[in-house]
């Protein structure tokens, strides 16, 4: 069997996101549900095709970065797409700074790729209100902006039109968003103007927005709406207002206006919410319980190895390497890429079932040597690994690593901040619900042999 050299390292490249909706990355996808403790986006859809079709729903994603939130939320797109939704996915962290997000930074973002999306489909509307709201935005900016500034970016200071002569609420955010992104102070100047505004801006999406979307894609044979915001998992755990965290004030204080648009919405929130103290009240405002996306189990909770987990990771290697050959088949081929069966399983256990670290990992190797990879060579990336994971731990995590071992279980904020975000410990579900264990490459140092 012939290896395409050149199509394996396209497709082991850690930064490579799956298209769902390509019939060639639909190859590389492996689903790990029964690997991970359960069919999220089964759940996220049988909650807009079947529990609540006709009413807006608004559900929460979560999980480690990298473990493949972004994949699933894509095929999620896909899925609903076949069965008739307009979907329309928002990268987030492409309009907005992650350091700094506030509420109506958000429903912009979202109002923008709503009506990018919906002029792609050839539905035009009539939004006399938005218009007029982000007529008064950039006047209120172009007060900060040099008089010169129109002749070198029409549009702003006067929302005008967009290239073929009609109003467009993309066209027109994009105008304002641009000049406000690298610019704290303009972001300042144009929140004080909106967030007075807020419910205006709110009434303005959902009346001459959202709704006459949804009726005319309705009228076109479409099921309804679904806007998927992801990446706002990334947005940072710094201090907002009052003491309080970017991530409890979108999500807790501010929520409540967040759920309101008028469609299906999923977003991705931070997975330090799960470890607050103010869990309850994120339930209140939006009435549902986070979905959280954990680790493919690559052992059990008793340290034995978890066989569903490591059939799926080896999968996961070799769908890459031979895309177009049955799974069952893939496995007699590992000798032109491992020097051996237990390379390859060695590489997956140290993942720990953390799909980007699995494929860096990988990655590493690929750049180090020619295939087939030696054994040698990957006990030398995972070692690099683990003197990289080694100088981030104080004394204090050590214990608290130490105790976690035997425990498996990570309390409040302030462990999460310690143990998680830095990537030391990752989360499991099994049926008896969730647990959390040391990153395999992190347990082998010899601090934690005591």
């Amino acid at each position: 069997m012939h290896l395409d050299l050149r199509r394996f390292y396209q497709a082991a490249n850690p930064s490579k996101t799956l298209a769902i909706e390509s019939e060639e990355d639909r190859k590389y996808y492996i689903d790990f549900s029964v690997a991970r403790g359960g069919k999220t986006v089964e759940e996220f859809e049988r909650t807009i095709t079947r529990i609540s079709p006709d009413e807006p729903t608004c559900q929460l994603f979560t999980g480690h970065i990298g473990c493949g939130k972004t994949t699933e939320l894509l095929r999620l797109k896909n899925q609903l797409e076949k069965q008739g939704f307009h979907v329309v996915y928002c990268e987030s962290s492409h309009s907005l700074v992650m350091a700094d997000v506030d509420v109506t930074d958000i429903l912009l973002a979202i109002a923008r790729k709503v009506s990018e999306s919906l002029e792609q489909a050839k539905i035009s509307l009539k939004p006399r209100g938005f218009k007029a709201l982000l007529q008064g935005a950039a006047k209120v900016l172009q007060t900060e902006i040099d008089v010169t500034a129109e002749a070198s970016m029409p549009g702003v200071g006067s929302i005008k039109a967009n290239t073929e002569g009609e109003f467009s609420i993309g066209f027109g955010i994009g105008k304002i968003t641009a000049k406000t992104k690298n610019s704290p102070e303009l972001r300042s100047v144009l929140r004080q103007y909106l967030e007075p505004r807020t419910d205006t801006l709110l009434d303005d999406i959902n009346k001459e927005l959202l709704e006459p979307a949804i009726a005319e894609l309705k009228r076109m044979g479409k099921q309804g709406l679904v806007v998927i915001v992801d990446n706002l998992d990334r947005i940072d755990n710094s201090p907002k207002l009052s003491n309080r965290t970017q991530p409890e004030y979108l999500f807790i204080d501010r929520g409540e206006q967040l759920k309101s648009l008028k469609c299906h919405l999923v977003y991705t929130i931070p997975l330090v919410i799960m470890f607050s103290n103010d869990l309850g009240a994120l339930r209140n405002r939006f009435g549902i319980n986070p979905k959280v996306l954990p680790m493919v189990r690559v052992q059990l909770r008793d340290g034995r190895e978890c066989e569903q987990g490591m059939m799926l990771l080896r999968q996961m290697i070799l769908a890459r390497a031979f895309p177009d050959i049955e799974p069952d088949q893939r496995l007699a081929l590992v000798s032109k890429i491992f020097d051996s069966p237990e390379t390859l399983d060695r590489l997956c256990q140290a993942s720990g079932g953390h799909v980007r670290n699995l494929l860096v990992l990988l990655f590493s190797c690929l750049q180090k040597e020619d295939l087939p990879l030696s054994r040698k060579c990957l006990e030398d990336v995972v070692r690099r690994e683990r003197d990289a994971l080694v100088r981030g731990v104080t004394d204090n995590e050590w214990e608290l690593l130490n105790q976690l071992s035997h425990q498996q279980v990570v309390k409040g904020e302030e462990e999460y901040e310690t143990l998680l975000r830095s990537m030391f410990v990752f989360e499991y579900q099994d049926d008896e619900g969730g647990w959390f264990g040391i990153n395999p490459i992190l347990a082998e140092a010899r601090q934690m042999k005591v």
